[in-house]
């Protein structure tokens, strides 16, 4: 039973939501107790408001999910939780997000997250139908994460770095999008899929893969970045990116979903070239 509802909450995707720390990390501030706990508060506050959003959504899409292969086997769509208990969850969860938001309340931060929570919804009642729309609003839940963890702690981000996310997030949900679309079935559910091309798919992903290492170099060797840090060590980084967006790309033209959580959490490989990374800008930053 608790199996059920830790499924229906999508813990494996509170990944995502890691973005929240990642002003504190790039900001040199990692080991700053007051603005790592606010952060952690925040973390907190983002899982559980996105824990609502999915809870709403299977409430939402549940006779649809029946029909579909693999969605069929969602909590609520397979009566594991009855409809009436996901509300009730859904209805504690956001007392929780609630409380927490308020205890590290800052006007910018309630207002992102306000805006996730409300855009989120507003996917679920329709907008996930309208294609480009459908990607921005994915893409946009990425931005968001990362300027809701900067107000919070009250940490200035690069303008290279929010480039950087919103290349990579759009070009994440393209790429779920294509996946989607390879495995379309008699099953399929998603009716957006047949706005997207699939030719247009690749090749959008393409330029937004592009843009994101070409922002990423430029964030690494930018003059203020560099003066920041007094570091000019990150531009090192940069084929770390290189590597970690190859493998990426190699696994979702393969025979994944293209979920970005999906992805990183099974793939070995591309799961130790991020750990590596992470552990070369820890060094660089705070050794």
């Amino acid at each position: 039973m608790l199996k059920a509802y830790i499924k229906l909450m999508r813990v494996h995707h509170y990944l995502k939501n890691l973005l929240v720390f990642a002003a504190l990390a790039c900001g040199g501030e990692f080991f700053a107790w007051d603005k790592l706990s606010a952060a952690f508060i925040g973390f907190v506050a983002f899982c559980m408001t996105s824990s609502v959003v999915y809870i709403i959504n299977d409430i939402q899409d549940r006779e649809k999910d029946r029909c579909h292969p693999k969605k069929c086997n969602r909590p609520i769509a397979s009566g594991a939780v009855p409809v009436r208990k996901a509300i009730i969850l859904a209805v504690v969860l956001l007392i929780i997000a609630v409380v927490c938001n308020f205890s590290v309340f800052h006007v910018v931060s309630t207002v992102a997250l306000l805006i996730y929570f409300i855009m989120n919804l507003a996917y679920s009642m329709g907008l996930k139908n309208i294609p480009i729309v459908d990607i921005g609003i994915l893409a946009a839940g990425f931005l968001i994460r990362v300027i809701y963890g900067a107000a919070i702690t009250g940490i200035v981000i690069s303008n290279w770095l929010y480039l950087t996310v919103i290349a990579g997030a759009l070009y994440f949900a393209l790429g779920k999008r294509r996946n989607e679309l390879k495995k379309i079935s008699g099953g399929e559910t998603r009716k957006v899929l047949k706005a997207y091309p699939a030719a247009f798919l690749d090749r959008t992903m393409v330029m937004c893969l592009t843009l994101t290492n070409v922002f990423y170099a430029l964030w690494s060797m930018d003059e203020k970045t560099v003066s920041f840090y007094n570091n000019r060590y990150l531009i090192w980084t940069v084929p770390f990116i290189w590597l970690i967006t190859m493998k990426y790309s190699m696994t979702i033209e393969g025979d994944s979903d293209g979920d970005p959580v999906e992805v990183l959490l099974h793939d070995k490989m591309l799961l130790s070239l991020c750990v590596g990374y992470l552990a070369i800008m820890f060094i660089i930053l705070y050794w």
